[in-house]
Order: C-alpha cells, then sequence, then structure tokens
C-alpha cells in the first residue's frame, strides 16, 4: 500500500462522494480545496446532480461521474462523505468505477469497506480528512 503522501503525488482525478452546496459542509470546503489545488474534482450526490458546486460538477452516482471522464479517464480516488453504514455498497462501486483509491474521511470508520477495497487492490485510508492531509504532505497537485 502507498502512503498518503504518495496516494496525494500519485492522483489526479478525484470524486467527493456526498458533496454539498452549503459552503460550511465540510465535503464543499474540500472539493473546493481540491479544485483549487489542481485536481480534476467531480461531485456525486443524487440530490445536486447537473449542477457545479465551487466550480465541480456533480453527478448522481459514482458510475456517472467516472462515465463524465471519457475514453481514458479514470477516478483515482473516491473521497467519501458518508456515513459509515453507507460505505460497504460505495466500496463495491469504487472498485466497479476501477479506481485506486478508496478515501473515508474524518469519523468514517468501515473495516469490512475498508478489506472489500483492499482486496480488490484498492489503496485504502480511513478516518482522515484529504485537505488536511494534502496540506500536511506539501504534496503538489
Amino acid at each position: 500500500m502507498r502512503t498518503i503522501p504518495e496516494i496525494l503525488k500519485d492522483s489526479k482525478t478525484i470524486a467527493v462522494v456526498g458533496i454539498s452546496d452549503k459552503p460550511e459542509r465540510a465535503s464543499h470546503a474540500v472539493a473546493a480545496y481540491l479544485h483549487k489545488h489542481g485536481y480534476q474534482v467531480v461531485g456525486v450526490n443524487p440530490a445536486l446532480a447537473g449542477r457545479k458546486i465551487a466550480g465541480v460538477p456533480v453527478h448522481a452516482s459514482l458510475a456517472e461521474a467516472a462515465a463524465s471522464l471519457g475514453q481514458g479517464g479514470r477516478i483515482d480516488i473516491v473521497d467519501c462523505f458518508r456515513t459509515p453504514d453507507a460505505m460497504v455498497p460505495l466500496a463495491r462501486e469504487a472498485i466497479d468505477v476501477k479506481a485506486r483509491v478508496l478515501w473515508m474521511q474524518l469519523g468514517v470508520i468501515n473495516q469490512q469497506a475498508a478489506d472489500l477495497g483492499a482486496a480488490a487492490g484498492l489503496d485504502v485510508v480511513m478516518d482522515r480528512c484529504m485537505k488536511i492531509e494534502h496540506a500536511h504532505s506539501g504534496a503538489p497537485a
């Protein structure tokens, strides 16, 4: 498994699952931060599909977000702002779209989802904030 700085350095495209249109929410702030730091960010939230939030296009599902990247496009990191009980289906979706990393944000802990992702060859990060990790790693986007 790669280290967090390696993951951040090697990744270009991030899907923020559970993106919010409320600026005070962590998912909104993290998506905006990552976009500002040069990552290609796609949002996933069925209630907000078709909109742009903080300059980020929002899709109804992870599969739609992956398809929006076109031929040869790939989601590197699936950054999850969902409750722990939603993580097993999300891990399966991340595997289905051939993502490279399953990232569960602060407070999101689900060992079954982590084990599923790892067994499929994904790097798994759990209970960490991507914005904080990026700021501390000095990783260029």
